[in-house]
């Protein structure tokens, strides 16, 4: 990973999660997760295919892998580029990292009521698991956390 990488990254973390739900990481966050054997990183350009180098990401995906499994960490894309398919570009890019990578299975957790929900399931991914109350939000009660799973062989 380069610091241009963690740029980009960063810069789509700030404005793609809304600061009610805390979901957002910080950079070290990132960065300390980057250097752990088995993370990965995606970046997607505005047109759907990776960014050159100078050019700014629309989106961007972290996952870590164990044995035949990884779960996608984060995902995101620019606010205003959402619903120009980037995200799909971004997740099926994810999907065939992980298979390629010998992953039998790709789990991601989201909070309830996520938009994002209806991505996921496009995709495949089937919920598999809740923890009640798992998300704190800043103005008013808890969301639950939603599991989902896909098997990618």
């Amino acid at each position: 990973m380069i610091d241009d990488d963690l740029d980009r990254i960063m810069a789509v973390m700030e404005a793609a999660f809304d600061p009610a739900y805390g979901e957002a990481w910080t950079r070290r966050q990132v960065g300390d997760a980057l250097v752990m054997p088995g993370t990965h990183y995606l970046l997607i350009g505005a047109d759907g295919t990776a960014p050159g180098e100078a050019a700014p990401a629309a989106g961007f995906a972290l996952t870590r892998g164990a044995v035949d499994e990884e779960e996608l960490l984060l995902i995101a894309v620019l606010p205003a580029l959402r619903g120009q398919g980037i995200g799909g570009a971004l997740l099926r890019r994810v999907i065939a990292e992980a298979r390629a990578r010998g992953a039998d299975r790709l789990f991601l957790e989201m909070r309830e009521g996520n938009p994002a929900e209806s991505l996921y399931r496009r995709h495949g991914f089937v919920a598999v698991g809740r923890r009640r109350n798992y998300y704190r939000r800043v103005t008013s009660g808890p969301l639950d956390a939603i599991t989902f799973r896909l098997e990618t062989n």
